[in-house]
């Protein structure tokens, strides 16, 4: 079932703050609402840290939701406490950006096995060779697989001092600067994280990270559209957002909808393109053969479709799965069709990134700012 954002807001417009004589919405304490299928994010900001009154909004909120809505709407509740607007001394941001870093780009894909881990590797491996300062953070939290792609499974991060405090140093190789879940756990351990408790993670990850000067900092998310994506949009000012999926129809109907994820009105987050892997699939043997197993340009219809830029498509040879499993990229073999498929890939998103930058202001992370029957954000 999809939620209606309406009527949850008139949900919430029912019930009240402890204390307050102004119902929820009116009284300015629901900042945002988002939904997502049957699932629904309210985020509530009360002026008392009592316990007890957070509790009970938190209450509220849900009991409203499942009594007025949907009784099986999975409902989060996210609640942050302000000091009444006398008492403030400035405004806070929700969410800043990393000094030293000019662009985020997240990589997305609507549904996993597409390749989008592959396509992050090589993209950023091309963007080093091209004389870039580049970074990558793997926020695939359950299935990180950004440290075997780059050989450095069994490194660890060491511990730096930076102006006097303790900060994470990526590990580095083919030079790429490297932070992922997986440095932190075994290789047959599973991480079994609520989203608060993967959010910390990435939190840490992306503040307390010696990152030093970068031009691209690329997000490796997780496939889908959940938890972990709106944590990454709302701590980071992400610049622009990179899509991949292949030609056939069920990855692209899933693409269409990681599309939809960024341009949603409380998100609006620039889509850079839209990348095309497994494009067509090319024996060893035959190398000017193309075998279109996916179906033929897919997700470049779906581009056109969208108005968004196609970026690119990358073929589905051999190579490119031998060179992720041993930990060195495809991108890094001199003269091959591989290295150049990811060259035009690379060279269309940073025209794309000069663009977006030129046409529109850097991108804050999501920051609430009105209420008025729907979620409203700001962008700066």
């Amino acid at each position: 079932m999809k939620l209606d954002r309406k009527e949850i807001i008139r949900a919430l417009e029912s019930i009240s703050v402890a204390g307050e004589g102004k119902n929820m919405v009116e009284g300015g304490a629901v900042q945002n609402v988002m939904t997502f299928g049957d699932e629904v994010v309210v985020d509530l900001v009360l002026s008392s840290p009592a316990l007890h009154i957070k509790k009970r909004a938190e209450v509220d909120v849900m009991k409203a939701i499942h009594e007025k809505v949907y009784e099986k709407a999975k409902v989060k509740v996210n609640i942050k406490v302000e000091a009444p607007a006398a008492e403030k001394k400035a405004p806070e941001i929700k969410g800043k950006a990393i000094p030293g870093i000019k662009n985020v780009v997240a990589v997305a894909s609507g549904k996993g096995g597409v390749g989008k881990s592959t396509v992050t590797a090589n993209l950023a491996v091309t963007l080093s060779k091209m004389g870039f300062k580049v970074g990558v953070l793997d926020a695939d939290i359950y299935g990180p697989s950004v440290p075997i792609m780059f050989d450095v499974a069994a490194e660890r991060p060491l511990s730096v001092n930076v102006e006097g405090k303790s900060k994470m140093k990526p590990v580095e190789n083919y030079g790429v600067k490297i932070l992922s879940i997986g440095f932190f756990t075994k290789p047959n351990q599973a991480v079994i994280w609520r989203g608060p408790m993967a959010a910390k993670a990435l939190n840490q990850m992306i503040f307390d990270a010696a990152w030093g000067e970068l031009d691209f900092l690329l997000v490796d998310l997780p496939p889908g559209t959940g938890d972990i994506h709106l944590s990454i949009m709302q701590s980071l000012p992400i610049t622009g957002a990179v899509v991949v999926s292949t030609p056939q129809n069920v990855a692209l109907a899933d693409a269409k909808k990681g599309v939809a994820m960024f341009q949603q009105e409380s998100i609006n987050v620039p889509v850079l393109g839209i990348v095309e892997n497994m494009a067509y699939f090319t024996p060893q043997e035959l190398p000017d053969n193309k075998y279109y197993i996916f179906g033929e340009q897919g997700a470049k219809n779906l581009s056109e479709d969208l108005q968004v830029p196609f970026l690119g498509e990358i073929p589905l040879v051999q190579s490119l799965r031998e060179s992720g499993d041993i930990g060195r990229p495809a991108a890094l073999q001199e003269n091959t069709p591989l290295e150049e498929s990811f060259k035009e890939l690379t060279r269309n998103m940073v025209q794309e990134t000069v663009n977006r930058n030129k046409s529109l202001p850097p991108t804050e992370a999501i920051k609430i700012t009105t209420m008025a029957g729907c979620s409203a954000v700001k962008t700066k």
